[in-house]
């Protein structure tokens, strides 16, 4: 992971933690719509479809691989080659769910119908609350790095010494690691882990929760509606087959998709260059743009550039996936120093950002700015 991938920029020897500038940018957000090739706002629905229905295609393959040969294997070899299959179908787990966020950013097609239509059936099969998600991630884009407001990956303080004392060693990382990968996910979707703080209780499953206005919480119990179908479809399934062959064939490779997520999405919006501000300094371009793109290498393509175009994502989210490295390359020559890509391997920057970017903290002497940085 992290070589050769389609955003391998030349950065020369510049230094992937020199911070990005917090002062307002010299440009708008218009300017940088501007530069963007109008054909690259085009949201086709036949190309998109050719994208989810390849997906699907590659997802059956694997199934049909593994189901057929590897319960042919001797078992030494059978216990070696399932992970590899969760892996692997995993990984295109993710690329499905991903054209899902598109879905619920409307960047499928030109009837948003549709594309929640399309997007519900696809998140609930991998057992997300489509709508849920789609509410509190729409949240999110509008208050990016804001440390009040923002939806998810709220930074921790240095007050909070669970993290800033007591977790804040290798033991600690590796646990912090371990429990990001392995439980994140349904943990911040049931309970709003690394989520923003509310009073009252807080989950996306939860009609009533505070991150819901009333005009939404309809469809939250449709995204309810539809995880409850998911989940009645896979009791029949094991039912029909058994819960060992339902774990073998669905529940691993959709917890290697969980990591898959957890993993990039602290990686967007974890990395020792990039700020948060408080609501004195705070304001919607400056937020959008503090996230890092960053090279998968071949997961790139898995992912649809989710990963190594998340800046230009965050700041236009209805450009689809297949246009979004074209329109990367549009804006940076007028971010300069405002758009931050960091080519260092993604497994090492996963561990180094888990060590540095444990609490944010104003600069000393800067105490009043508004502007938070990460430290460890």
């Amino acid at each position: 992971m992290g070589a050769g991938g389609r955003m391998n920029v030349d950065n020369g020897e510049k230094n992937v933690l020199e911070r990005v500038p917090t002062k307002k940018p010299p440009f708008e957000i218009s300017d940088l719509k501007k530069a963007i090739p109008l054909h690259c706002y085009k949201r086709d629905l036949q190309r998109s479809l050719y994208y989810l229905f390849a997906d699907i295609a590659i997802v059956f393959t694997i199934y049909k691989i593994a189901s057929t040969f590897i319960p042919l294997l001797p078992k030494p070899l059978n216990y070696i080659a399932w992970p590899i299959y969760w892996f692997i179908q995993g990984s295109s787990f993710m690329g499905i769910w991903s054209i899902g966020h598109d879905l619920g950013h409307h960047a499928f097609s030109e009837y948003e119908w549709l594309d929640d239509a399309i997007g519900f059936v696809f998140h609930s099969a991998f057992l997300t609350p489509y709508f849920s998600f789609k509410y509190s991630h729409r949240s999110h884009h509008a208050h990016t790095n804001s440390m009040e407001y923002d939806e998810v990956w709220i930074p921790k303080r240095k007050a909070d010494k669970l993290y800033s004392e007591v977790l804040n060693n290798p033991i600690g990382n590796l646990f912090m690691t371990v429990v990001r990968l392995g439980f994140s996910f349904p943990m911040y979707f049931t309970f709003n882990i690394h989520g923003r703080p509310y009073d009252g209780f807080v989950s996306h499953f939860w009609p009533q929760s505070p991150m819901f206005n009333d005009s939404e919480r309809k469809l939250v119990w449709l995204s309810d509606a539809g995880i409850l179908a998911a989940v009645y479809g896979l009791y029949k399934i094991a039912h029909a087959t058994s819960a060992s062959w339902l774990f073998c064939i669905y529940f691993g490779p959709l917890f290697v998709m969980n990591a898959h997520f957890i993993f990039f999405t602290f990686l967007h919006h974890s990395h020792p260059s990039l700020a948060h501000f408080d609501s004195r300094e705070w304001d919607w371009l400056r937020g959008a743009m503090s996230t890092v793109d960053r090279d998968y290498g071949i997961f790139n393509s898995i992912f649809h550039d989710v990963t190594c175009s998340h800046v230009v994502h965050h700041m236009i989210s209805t450009i689809p996936h297949y246009n979004t490295v074209e329109a990367t390359k549009a804006v940076k020559p007028i971010m300069g120093d405002y758009y931050k890509y960091d080519d260092t391997p993604i497994l090492e920057a996963f561990w180094r950002e888990t060590k540095n970017c444990v609490y944010v903290e104003p600069d000393e002497g800067a105490e009043d700015s508004g502007v938070y940085w990460f430290r460890k």
